[in-house]
C-alpha cells in the first residue's frame, strides 16, 4: 500500500469493495464546512508546540482547552485507519459538541456502520447514535434509479441543488458525480427524519448532519442497543397496539408526500415497548415517482407479513389501498386526459377513477 489517505486505505482493506477515491466537493464558501476534512482547516495550535516544555498538569489543562478535531480521541477501539475514517467523518460533529466521544460500534453494514457517542454539551441525551457512510455505499443500493426518479439532488445543507456543473457530473455519474449523490441520499435521509419527527412520529430524532455522517437518537442503554423488530417475538397484548403504531408512521410519513421504500421489520427497532423506524435514505416522494405506490404496497407487505407471524390477519393490498387513496393520491399512474380514448371503456373506467 503506497498511500497514506485513511479512506484508500480502509477501502483496500475491505474484502468486498473494491477502492476508489473521491474527489473533494469545492466549497463556495470560505467559510469551513461541516466535515471538511480537519487537516485542510486546521493546523496545530502553538500551544500544543511546546507541550514538551510543561508540566504534566499543564499539558492535560491545555488538552482540556483544545476543541479541534487534533484533541479528539475516543474509549473505541477501532482500527488503525477506522481510527482515521471516524476522525474524517464524525469531527465536525466533535468540534461543534454534538459529540464528546466515540464509545463502541453498534451496527456494520454495507451502507453504513451506526456507532454508539457520547453526547457533547449540544445534546441534553447523555448517548447519541452517529451513522457514518461508507465511500462506496452506492455500489450497494440496488435499483437506486427506481428511487430517484421524483428527488431533487440535495447538497450537505440539504438544499436544492441548481448548480448545472454538478447536476450534469450527478447525471454522468463521474467520480465528482458520485460524491454528490452520495451527499443527496444522505440529506434525505436526514430530512425524512426531520419530517416525520416534526410530524410526532417514532424516529431517532435528528440533530445534525455532515457530509459523511447523521447524528441521531439512540434507542436502547449503554450496553445494548435496541434489536430491530424482526428479531423480536412480541407479546400477543403489545401486537395490535404497536401494528397500528407503525401503520400511523406510515400514514404520517404518506401524508408529508414521501414512501419509505425499504420498510420492514429489518428497519424497526424495537426497545421497552417503543419503536423507531429507520434507514431513510431511499425515501420515494409519492407524487413524483412513478413507481411510488407499488413501493408503498410492497412495504405494507413486508410489515404485515412480520406482523401476521405475530398472530395479525391481515390483507396487506387491501391495507395500502386504502391507505394511499385516503391521501389522494391515485392507484394507478397519471395519464394526461389528451391520451385517453372516451370510447373505450377501460380509459372511462380509469378516468373515473377505478
Amino acid at each position: 500500500m503506497k498511500t497514506d489517505d485513511p479512506l484508500e486505505l480502509i477501502e483496500e482493506l475491505d474484502d468486498e469493495i473494491p477502492p476508489e477515491t473521491f474527489e473533494k466537493i469545492k466549497k463556495t464558501s470560505k467559510r469551513a464546512a461541516p466535515g471538511e476534512t480537519a487537516a485542510g482547516r486546521h493546523r496545530m495550535p502553538r500551544h500544543l508546540t511546546v507541550l514538551e516544555k510543561t508540566s504534566v498538569e499543564e499539558t492535560a489543562f491545555l488538552r482540556s482547552q483544545d476543541d479541534s478535531v487534533q484533541s479528539f480521541e475516543f474509549t473505541y477501539k477501532a482500527a488503525r485507519f477506522e481510527e482515521g475514517w471516524l476522525l474524517d467523518s464524525l469531527g465536525w460533529f466533535y468540534e461543534q459538541g454534538w459529540i464528546s466521544d466515540v464509545l463502541r460500534k453498534v451496527k456494520a453494514g454495507k451502507e453504513a456502520s451506526v456507532y454508539l457517542c457520547r453526547a457533547g454539551g449540544q445534546v441534553q441525551a447523555p448517548l447519541v447514535a452517529a451513522k457514518v457512510y461508507r465511500p462506496r455505499m452506492l455500489r450497494n443500493l440496488k435499483n437506486d434509479q427506481l428511487y430517484r426518479e421524483g428527488r431533487t439532488v440535495l447538497d450537505e445543507n440539504g438544499k436544492r441543488v441548481l448548480d448545472l456543473g454538478m447536476l450534469k457530473a450527478q447525471h454522468k455519474r463521474s467520480v465528482y458525480g458520485e460524491q454528490i449523490r452520495r451527499q443527496s441520499w444522505i440529506a434525505h435521509e436526514f430530512g425524512a427524519l426531520q419530517a416525520l419527527a416534526a410530524a410526532g412520529g417514532d424516529v431517532p430524532f435528528p440533530y445534525a448532519m455532515a457530509p459523511k455522517a447523521v447524528l441521531m437518537g439512540y434507542l436502547g442503554d449503554e450496553m445494548l442497543a435496541a434489536p430491530t423488530l424482526n428479531t423480536v417475538s412480541l407479546d400477543p397484548q403489545e401486537t395490535r397496539p404497536l401494528f397500528e403504531r407503525v401503520l400511523k408512521n406510515v400514514d404520517l410519513l404518506l401524508g408529508d408526500g414521501w414512501v419509505h421504500g425499504d420498510l420492514s421489520a429489518y428497519n424497526i427497532l424495537y426497545w421497552k415497548g417503543q419503536i423507531a423506524l429507520i434507514d431513510f435514505p431511499q425515501v420515494v416522494p409519492a407524487r413524483d415517482n412513478r413507481n411510488a405506490y407499488a413501493i408503498f404496497e410492497r412495504d405494507l407487505t413486508h410489515l404485515c407479513g412480520y406482523f401476521a407471524a405475530q398472530g395479525l390477519s391481515l390483507h396487506p393490498r387491501r391495507l395500502a389501498a386504502k391507505i394511499w387513496s385516503a391521501h389522494g393520491y391515485r392507484l394507478g399512474p397519471d395519464v394526461h386526459p389528451a391520451l385517453l380514448d372516451g370510447d373505450d371503456p377501460r380509459d372511462r373506467q380509469f378516468w373515473k377513477g377505478g
